[in-house]
């Protein structure tokens, strides 16, 4: 969509809004008695008894986890809620914030992923995939922010949102594909009238982190009360948090020696010299030695991402005759993330050199003639005598007969071009309309249909252009570069930090760019209502919804010249390769909830719900087969008696694949693997072994001397696979709901869930990919497929290096996996007055049993709850066996003193990991249980005003160390896990909130 059409439809429905409202002076969050009103919660995570019912800033009922919209229906499947008041009392930024810290979520790409995240904060419920759930708002998709479907969390509009509602299990039947693991629901005020403005300051005890945050949301009745327009604009801005500035996070250090590590792409530079393998330049004395110096990637990295947001929000419903109305809702939100990594420079790609390279030690020269091919055309390794070397060291022609030049494997960080940031800024604009009434007394419609459009546009700065080192490696004297590039003056990597000059430096700066958009058209039409007709032995009637829904899915990838050659920008991951999918799905849907006794001996009530939804799905690329699948669920719910409710249902669900798992080129990117079976001495010793690391392109020069992957990156090569078909779930829950007489206003839940994926979409981990190869050496042939789709470094045997040449593993996409997960979600709350105070109590806790993952029939099983390695978890995020959250408000008055306590479980470094790379150094094997301790004050100053301080991280608790190689790059980084720890320290919030 073009910015001028998107600013037009913007214009349009603000203007809309505008025209609807008329001035009103007296704020209300939703008008008394509604079902916003009469469900919102207390402070805290809630698991209420009955399915949350709430009014939307469109006047629509949602009910979260069932399509019939009757305020009387109950579904079976449990839901947790987080309320306003406790977003407000955290002072949450973004949605992430919110969902990051549930008891059985996982933590997802979010603010602390610095390393790997593009721009966008997503939900992963369960640890399953943040692409196996879907987000919703009032119970309606919006359109998604990237390649794999997924909603970026910044979008959401937190200053409408009345609740969150979380409802894990399979929900396909209800919400569609996507919805394997459930959905989150944010759920807008209702009614919204006046004004309120709010704004809040955070900032760390150590006096950075800065974040902002300002909302207005203005409000309006019209038309006697038979319409509601409101308007919201909001505004964002935090600033970046090194690692740098945390003592525990300042070196990066090496999980398994627990000696400063970090990256063989250092300063002082280093060279692969022949059969010497690896050297680094000793800058003293101009010599090549032994790699001594790794290079610190820390300082340079963030806890908290530099970000900046605008977002307009407006809605509007309007009763245009009697039981007709109409309704609708745009938004707008632009996004800045800049991800800030350690500087660019040559990570492993080949240069040539001539000998009479100005900068070159005579030292290093005389390594290079000695060890070194000079004439790679012959048999044989071609080195230089003494007087050879000499004779080229003053020749600066290439038609001097003694002109000389040589190739070698360069590795050097240019911290003098400055670190490499990644930009990205995403656009989101998304529009819904429709009309709504009722058939009759007892039957409604609803027919909507929306539209919604994201771009990310990632540029990527301070990148090292690869031809332009090439270049001005060539050069002679300081006055020409033989390739003749605009601006090339001679390089000098033969230094310290400083040697290269901005002269330098900036001939070797390329800016590149690339795009993604995404777009989601849907149209849906149901019907609503009761049949008329109950069971003999029941009051309610039998509720129903029938519908069919329309989507369709596009997306896009383009990238310029730079960013798609895998082998020109140093660091950049590698390529960007543009391509264009989508797909079409037509689906019917419907569901009923059936109360089957009441009000009889031991069976208040008894019901029964069920739902099934048939969908169509036709991918768009020639010759790609349509598909159709069917989901359903069956569930129901037995009361007893008033103390207790039982409830429970069966799910069968499925997940459609996403553009990228179709459409997404072949590509070589980065990895997490620390060890590789080919490094070091021991294939000169295993002939079989030998054979293998051949086989995958190492130089028989190499064996011997191979390195394990830089900073524990490896080389990894991915793609779509247009022959994928849909995953199968069945799922199911089981639970009661306990309201004891003896103690009023206590509500306890416990709901057992169980979760089997079969025929998943997964890729196998690194790991998984070298034990398929060498997991059994002996028997391993040098023309299995499992080895010989492993690519290595043409020069240096190693899995990394320029993208171009090297493959590194390959991990093929197939329908192969499965993954499982079981476990209890227990919640408790009490409400009790005492006086003049009132104490509200709530807590929710998890118990994960089993969370596995196998990629393939012959990779691991592998079981991660409780364990932390690169490859355990299918998120790469820690899943503890035990996690609560616990808030304790005080209400005296006017002033609210709230604590809440979250608490993760002990976790281990995973004991195939162990096997792997062996135990990690000292303590770094083990993370005891860490507990969190958040307050906050609250107090209203007038009717109009209120005022909040919020305490997070009281007692200033560092995260627990276990060094910056055991974990996923995306997860773990500066020496812990920043995402389910708290790596910022101690900070302060302060809110204010006036409304009229």
């Amino acid at each position: 969509m073009s910015a001028r059409l998107r600013c037009t439809l913007l214009a349009t429905s603000l203007l809309v809004s505008s025209a609807l409202a008329s001035p009103a002076w007296a704020q209300t969050d939703s008008a008394p008695g509604t079902a916003a009103d009469a469900t919102s919660p207390a402070p805290g995570i809630q698991a209420p008894e009955n399915s949350p019912v709430a009014e939307s800033s469109t006047g629509e009922i949602v009910v979260t986890g069932t399509l019939i919209r009757d305020p009387n229906a109950v579904a079976s499947a449990p839901v947790q809620v987080v309320g306003r008041d406790e977003i407000r009392l955290r002072q949450s930024n973004t949605a992430e914030e919110i969902l990051r810290t549930l008891p059985g979520a996982v933590p997802s790409v979010g603010s602390a992923v610095n390393n790997g995240g593009a721009g966008s904060f997503y939900a992963d419920l369960r640890g399953l995939g943040n692409f196996r759930n879907v987000v919703l708002l009032d119970g309606n998709r919006i359109a998604p922010a990237d390649l794999l479907g997924r909603v970026d969390l910044n979008n959401i509009p937190l200053a409408l949102v009345e609740r969150v509602d979380t409802l894990t299990g399979g929900a396909s039947t209800t919400y569609g594909a996507d919805a394997i693991t459930g959905v989150v629901n944010f759920i807008t005020r209702s009614n919204f009238t006046g004004a309120e403005i709010a704004a809040s300051k955070q900032i760390t005890e150590r006096g950075d982190g800065a974040y902002f945050r300002g909302d207005v949301t203005l409000g309006s009745d019209f038309a006697d009360g038979k319409g509601n327009a409101v308007l919201s604009f909001g505004y964002q801005k935090s600033d970046p948090v090194y690692q740098g500035a945390r003592g525990f996070s300042a070196t990066q250090i090496d999980s398994y020696t627990g000696r400063p590590g970090g990256s063989s792409t250092s300063l002082p530079s280093s060279f692969s010299v022949g059969a010497l393998g690896t050297q680094q330049l000793n800058v003293a004395t101009g010599a090549l030695v032994t790699p001594y110096q790794p290079f610190n990637y820390n300082p340079y990295n963030v806890f908290q991402t530099p970000f900046k947001r605008y977002n307009v929000y407006s809605a509007a419903h309007y009763e245009v005759a009697d039981d007709v109305e109409l309704y609708g809702r745009g938004m707008y939100s632009k996004n800045t993330v800049s991800t800030i990594v350690a500087p660019s420079g040559v990570f492993g790609a080949l240069v040539t050199l001539p000998l009479s390279n100005p900068y070159l030690p005579a030292a290093a020269r005389a390594s290079f003639c000695a060890n070194n091919d000079f004439n790679p055309n012959l048999a044989g390794i071609q080195t230089l005598t003494p007087a050879q070397c000499a004779a080229g060291a003053v020749a600066t022609s290439p038609n001097d007969p003694n002109y000389r030049t040589f190739t070698t494997q360069l590795r050097i960080r240019t911290t003098d071009v400055g670190p490499r940031i990644d930009v990205y800024e995403t656009q989101l604009f998304d529009i819904r309309g429709g009309v709504r009434g009722k058939i009759s007394s007892d039957i409604s419609f609803d027919v909507s249909g929306s539209y919604g459009e994201s771009e990310n546009f990632h540029g990527q700065d301070n990148y090292v252009s690869l031809t332009r080192v090439r270049d001005a490696l060539l050069a002679t004297n300081p006055n020409n570069c033989l390739s003749g590039t605009a601006g090339c003056v001679p390089l000098n990597i033969f230094g310290n930090a400083g040697a290269i000059t901005e002269a330098q430096a900036a001939g070797l700066r390329v800016p590149a760019t690339s795009r993604i958009t995404s777009s989601l058209t849907q149209v849906r039409g149901q019907i609503n209502g009761s049949v008329g007709l109950s069971s003999p032995l029941a009051e309610r009637p039998v509720s129903f919804a029938i519908g069919g829904e329309y989507r369709k899915y596009k997306a896009a990838q383009e990238a310029d010249a730079l960013a798609r050659n895998p082998s020109e920008l140093g660091g950049g991951g590698g390529a960007i390769t543009p391509f264009t999918g989508g797909y079409d799905v037509i689906e019917g849907f419907g569901e009923i909830i059936a109360p089957l006794v009441q009000n009889q001996p031991f069976i208040q009530e008894l019901s029964l719900e069920a739902g099934i939804r048939q969908s169509h799905y036709s991918i768009k690329a020639p010759g790609s087969p349509s598909f159709n699948t069917t989901t359903w669920k069956a569930g129901g719910s037995w009361q007893p008696v008033d103390a207790i409710k039982f409830r429970g249902v069966y799910q069968r669900a499925i997940r459609a694949p996403n553009i990228s798992e179709l459409f997404q080129p072949s590509s070589t990117g980065l990895g997490s693997l620390n060890i590789d079976p080919c490094a070091g001495r021991a294939p000169t010793t295993n002939a079989a072994l030998r054979a293998v690391c051949l086989a995958q392109g190492a130089p028989a020069f190499a064996i011997g001397v191979i390195q394990n992957p830089a900073a524990g990156q490896p080389n990894q090569t991915t793609g779509g696979n247009l022959a994928l078909k849909p995953e199968k779930a069945t799922t199911y829950t089981l639970g009661a709901v306990i309201r004891p007489s003896f103690v009023p206003s206590l509500t306890v839940t416990i709901d057992y869930y169980n979760i089997k994926i079969e025929d998943a979409i997964t890729i196998p981990t690194p790991q998984d990919a070298i034990n398929a190869c060498f997991g059994a050496i002996s028997a391993a042939s040098a023309t299995d497929p499992a080895c010989t789709g492993i690519r290595r470094n043409p020069i240096t045997g190693a899995l990394d290096g320029d993208a171009g040449t090297t493959g590194g593993v390959l991990l093929g996409r197939s329908n192969a996996g499965r993954l499982s997960t079981d476990g209890i979600d227990l919640g408790v709350n009490w409400r009790h007055d005492f006086g003049p105070a009132l104490l509200n109590l709530s807590f929710q806790g998890n118990w994960t049993n089993s969370s596995k993952f196998r990629a393939t029939p012959i990779s691991v099983n592998r079981e991660c709850v409780g364990f932390y390695s690169a490859n355990c978890g299918y998120s790469g995020s820690i899943q503890p066996e035990f996690s609560w959250n616990q808030r304790t408000t005080v209400t005296v008055g006017p002033a609210d003193v709230s604590l809440l306590w979250r608490h993760v479980d002990a976790v281990r470094q995973e004991p195939l990991d162990v096997l792997a790379n062996g135990p990690a150094f000292g303590t770094f094997g083990r993370i005891k249980s860490y507990d969190i301790f958040d307050s906050s004050i609250r107090f209203r100053a007038a009717e109009q005003l209120e005022l909040t301080i919020t305490v997070t991280n009281l007692f200033d608790k560092q995260p627990p160390i276990v060094g910056g190689s055991i974990g996923n790059v995306l997860f773990g980084s500066g020496n812990t896990y920043p995402s389910t720890y708290d790596a910022l320290g101690r900070r302060f919030a302060f809110g204010g909130r006036l409304t009229f």
